[in-house]
């Protein structure tokens, strides 16, 4: 099921995602995640409302490097852990909202991922529990200014400025996440295609892994890392990360004002 928040006149809502059309239902998106019983209050076209971000995390935990064809593409070794850093709740936009290129940067990038959607607080979680603790899982595009990447030690500013982090449309509850194609497009031109199988750390040892970290709060976001074909965009790009069984995430790349 394909859960998205929405906004209709002035009013936030939450519902059930068919094709071109929403069903609300009484609720938050984390009630519907942790719910079985949902109340149908109305309907609406998708055309008629603004589509907000899935979720409001407290925090977006990434993962570099977590695909064996971008390791192989890097001519990288296989990493024996994850590595963690994290993008802020105010780099988050949603579906259709603007990416914008902040002034004093050279080059940013594009990174299609699978996110993980937390509906449980997680604190110590084993790999095999770890489904019960995941709502479903979104499309996030992890936005990188690669010029401060490589200038910094630390990735802090790299990944969190202000629109960095775009996750939607929606989230998707039924999903098998050891095995979806993932791809972007870049002003139409397809740039990322590969699939989650090829995944080096898979989306319940991550939970894991990250849990025994920190505690995960309901409705935080992982991002589960890149395949290959990272580049560059530019001002007035189109990017669309699409995700077998979950949709297209799109947004435009605009000039800071």
């Amino acid at each position: 099921m394909k859960f998205l928040r929405f906004k209709i006149n002035g009013k936030e809502k939450t519902g059930i995602l068919n094709g071109d059309s929403i069903t609300e239902i009484k609720g938050s998106m984390l009630e519907a995640l942790n719910s079985r019983q949902l109340e149908k209050t109305g309907n609406f076209k998708i055309e008629d409302v603004k589509v907000l971000p899935p979720v409001s995390p407290s925090k977006v935990v990434c993962v570099g490097l977590n695909y064996r064809d971008h390791a192989k593409e890097l001519d990288m070794k296989l990493p024996t852990e994850p590595t963690l850093f994290i993008k802020p709740s105010t780099a988050v936009v949603g579906y259709g909202d603007n990416v914008v290129y902040p002034e004093g940067s050279t080059q940013l990038d594009y990174e299609a991922e699978l996110g993980i959607v937390i509906s449980k607080e997680a604190h110590h979680v084993k790999e095999e529990d770890a489904a019960d603790f995941i709502g479903g899982y979104t499309i996030l595009n992890d936005v990188t200014a690669r010029d401060k990447q490589r200038k910094d030690i630390q990735w802090t500013r790299a990944k969190s400025y202000d629109t960095f982090a775009p996750i939607g449309p929606c989230v998707e509850t039924e999903l098998d996440p050891t095995n979806q194609n993932i791809s972007l497009k870049l002003s139409g031109k397809l740039r990322q295609d590969s699939n989650t199988k090829h995944m080096i750390f898979n989306a319940y040892k991550l939970v894991e892994f990250i849990s025994n970290v920190m505690t995960l709060k309901p409705g935080d976001v992982i991002g589960t890392g890149t395949p290959p074909g990272v580049g560059s965009m530019k001002v007035g790009d189109i990017v669309e990360v699409s995700i077998e069984g979950i949709g297209t995430l799109k947004n435009v790349i605009k000039a800071q004002k």
